[in-house]
């Protein structure tokens, strides 16, 4: 297993989790790769091609944050009021040397802090201007998210830095530009930086927060209640200043006559990469990662493999990590293989990996929730029961606690091993929409 091993840069490795073993005739197969990144030494010291952190440079990194200004920002006020709360806790957690810049988003996008087209660098003194400058946001206006992303994108460009992050807080419906415009500008901003996506209160579309998120490889959550806005943004916030490495991508080599059927981050959340392919060489293509500080994320790939002889055995894939350079070339930052062997062994061959079959269940987990939200919601009850009642089942059989105490707000549990539920007569909007959000989020294999 190569390492990326460089002085104060994490180191990648990946870790393959599969049974290579197939039947005679078999062709499918699974594998998790986990891919960890640690050591990362000085948190906010970002790293990536074409630049390589040293000694003595300033964080590598700049962050727009977009606040919704649109008139429904009043209602309550303590909507407004939390906005700016929020987005000043997240200044304070910038840290020094970093780019920022605070964008109020209506219908039109408007710099607030600091303006004149650039970034300030964080500092005491421009932190402090950039809270004094909050105090003059007010609401009033429509909402048109992709102008916001639009400015952000601008923004964030101007700066020299390797990573590049947004921090998008809406209250309401997209309703002041199309479906068309906002995904023009997330195709746009795809690549150029990732974003974290947050509605608050109950007015506004999931699909659409959820949806600017995944676009722009970042996380999507509900804070239904204002007050708990400036410890989300601070989360947030430090989050982003320990992201070191940018621009990652999971590159798969597949021999002749391998077909590549998916592929998906399944931890910590279900996201679907197999669209997202780039081609990268003869039979090699790379999956959008996003940026990278110390943590860990899992991957099923799924490959259809030529067939063969018993006895024989071949390489499925080669999964590396890789980060781009500025000679156009690749850096590796650690690679793991996938393999296929044929065998006459019942017991081997028709044995699941425990990874693949937990992960499997967990996308399964997510898929039947969103599927069962919306039977909810056109009316169709019984689609409604049986989709969230094999929820119910998945969450129980694997231990998500979390997705579990979200459904038990929608459903009446008679049996969760079973999957017996009862659609509840009222449900607060606010839990159906926690739900629906954080329908995605999945819990790991536990350590047997």
């Amino acid at each position: 297993m190569a390492n990326f091993s460089k002085s104060n840069v994490p180191q990648f490795s990946v870790d393959v989790y599969q049974n290579e073993f197939l039947p005679e005739g078999g062709r499918e197969v699974n594998a998790i790769a986990t891919v960890t990144s640690t050591g990362g030494g000085t948190i906010g010291s970002a790293v990536a091609a074409p630049h390589l952190y040293s000694a003595g440079q300033s964080p590598d990194a700049a962050v727009a944050i977009m606040v919704d200004c649109s008139g429904s920002m009043d209602y309550p006020p303590t909507k407004m009021r939390g906005a700016r709360d929020a987005t000043a806790a997240a200044i304070d957690a910038v840290r020094d040397g970093v780019h920022f810049a605070v964008i109020g988003g209506t219908h039109v996008a408007k710099e607030v802090y600091p303006g004149s087209g650039r970034l300030a660098v964080a500092d005491a003194r421009t932190r402090e201007q950039a809270k004094q400058a909050l105090r003059r946001l007010s609401a009033g206006g429509g909402t048109a998210i992709g102008t916001w992303l639009g400015l952000a994108d601008r923004l964030l460009a101007s700066a020299d830095v390797a990573i590049r992050h947004g921090i998008l807080l809406t209250d309401g419906r997209n309703e002041h530009e199309s479906p068309e415009d906002l995904r023009a500008a997330l195709d746009a901003c795809a690549g150029r930086f990732t974003c974290d996506a947050r509605g608050v209160g109950t007015d506004w579309e999931v699909k659409e927060v959820t949806g600017i998120a995944s676009a722009l490889l970042g996380t999507a959550d509900i804070v239904a209640d204002p007050a708990g806005l400036a410890a989300d943004f601070t989360r947030m916030m430090e989050t982003a200043m320990g992201k070191e490495v940018a621009d990652v991508s999971l590159r798969l080599w597949t021999p002749l006559g391998t077909e590549i059927k998916f592929v998906k981050q399944v931890a910590p959340t279900v996201e679907e990469l197999t669209d997202r392919r780039t081609e990268a060489g003869p039979r090699a293509g790379d999956y959008p990662t996003g940026s990278w500080g110390d943590e860990s994320r899992d991957y099923h790939i799924c490959v259809q493999v030529p067939g063969a002889e018993l006895g024989q055995e071949m390489l499925a894939a080669r999964v590396s990590l890789v980060v781009p350079q500025s000679d156009g070339s690749v850096q590796t930052l650690s690679q793991g293989l996938v393999r296929a062997v044929w065998t006459d062994d019942m017991a081997a061959s028709t044995s699941i990996n425990p990874q693949v079959a937990h992960y499997t269940g967990q996308a399964e987990l997510a898929q039947v929730i969103q599927q069962g939200l919306d039977a909810r919601k056109s009316g169709d009850v019984d689609g409604a029961t049986a989709k969230l009642g094999r929820a119910v089942q998945l969450a129980n059989a694997s231990g998500n606690a979390d997705t579990a105490k979200l459904l038990s707000k929608v459903v009446d549990v008679v049996d969760a091993a079973a999957g017996t539920v009862r659609l509840k007569a009222k449900v607060a909007e606010a839990d159906e929409m926690t739900l629906e959000t954080r329908s995605t989020k999945t819990v790991r294999v536990k350590k047997q």
